[in-house]
């Protein structure tokens, strides 16, 4: 198969679709693999490491999106759209149930777009949405403690305190994957930890784990009001599968919360778990709302880059060799795989994000069929 790497061209993504590692695995197999000139630099891959793994590389990006699979990290942008058609197979970040504008060219386009967010095994894990989520977990805590900073617009709060002082209120929405991950970094900054979940199992594991060093409590609407009114900084960390991200932080709480404080919406790429929130990028990371500071970067790990493409790859490799050797076949086969077409021929075959974007879709077996 013919397989396309382009350049990542959003603001300040610097990671790559695919390793120079991931390119030799799939050479080795016999498959062909453009690689555009520069599009490893961001994560310090050079193109003399893909030449070396047995990649042909181009100078232009419509020589490595004119292949059978392309790779991406982020998905398409507007500069993009011209290169999707019904003959591409796109494997990425999609996150289609905030993006109806992304979701309506790729079914005009007839593209087959598969969300790597949406990849799904049977025990309900992320597996292609975890590397990530762990390290924008962490990084949502490093960016907190930054912003907390008076000279960018924070409570001028020191997260870790002083003897005779107190650390920082840490409250964070969600005790997912990166939630947990969130709450790793914010206790080993010593700050004042709460963590707020539906579910009562992770909560206790969370107990389990750090025996007494945070605080865990249900999620509802009345504590919720109660933690976030309390708190310095707020990390939003909810995740529904493929949906837009319910609103737990409504825009009317703002003005009774702490002046200066800090909101973290990791849930962003999915419309984001706090209402007054929007999507920025990491030249501009910021804005302020009623004297409260909002970092809403949309693709937080790509301000580590290396990590975050080694991370990856890590995850995704397996499974582009699985389409590399047997194309829309692998998605009949592997239910995982399957779990993650959002779009093919024309047809929406999430009901998630059809469901956020008020849209018709079909089970992906019944479109994959009626198009064979």
């Amino acid at each position: 198969m013919l397989i396309g790497l382009p350049k990542e061209i959003k603001d300040n993504e610097f990671r790559a679709g695919l390793t120079p590692g991931a390119v030799s695995a799939l050479t080795r197999q016999g498959h062909r693999v453009k690689v555009e000139s520069g599009a490893g630099i961001g994560s310090s891959f050079t193109d003399f490491e893909y030449l070396s793994a047995g990649a042909e590389i181009v100078m232009q990006a419509e020589e490595a999106w004119t292949a059978e699979l392309v790779i991406k990290v982020k998905e398409p942008i507007a500069a993009e759209y011209r290169y999707l058609n019904k003959d591409t197979i796109l494997f990425t970040y999609l996150h289609l149930a905030s993006n109806r504008t992304l979701t309506d060219v790729l079914l005009k386009s007839g593209s087959t777009g598969i969300a790597y967010e949406t990849v799904q095994m049977p025990d309900g894990k992320l597996p292609l949405l975890t590397p990530m989520s762990e390290v924008a977990g962490r990084m949502a805590v490093q960016a907190g403690a930054t912003y907390l900073q008076k000279n960018h617009g924070g409570r001028g709060i020191l997260m870790s305190g002083i003897p005779g002082v107190p650390p920082a209120s840490v409250v964070i929405l969600g005790a997912g994957i990166a939630g947990s991950n969130a709450a790793r970094v914010a206790v080993g900054f010593g700050a004042a930890v709460t963590v707020l979940d539906v579910n009562y199992d992770r909560l206790k594991t969370l107990d389990d784990i750090y025996r007494g060093q945070l605080q865990t409590r249900i999620s509802n609407a009345y504590t919720i009001e109660e933690a976030v009114y309390e708190a310095d900084l707020v990390i939003g960390a909810v995740l529904i599968p493929g949906a837009k991200a319910p609103w737990l932080v409504r825009a009317d709480m703002l003005k009774n919360m702490r002046p200066g404080a800090v909101i973290v919406d990791i849930s962003i790429d999915q419309g984001g778990c706090v209402e007054s929130a929007r999507p920025t990028t990491h030249s501009e990371p910021t804005y302020t709302v009623d004297g409260i500071v909002h970092y809403c970067v949309a693709n937080m790990p790509g301000a580590v880059p290396r990590t975050s493409t080694l991370a990856l790859n890590n995850a995704t490799l397996p499974y582009v060799l699985n389409l590399a050797n047997e194309g829309l076949d692998a998605l009949r086969r592997n239910n995982a795989l399957q779990l993650g077409l959002n779009t093919h021929r024309g047809q929406l075959t999430n009901a998630a994000v059809a469901e956020s974007l008020a849209l018709d879709s079909i089970a992906p077996l019944q479109a994959l069929s009626a198009n064979a």
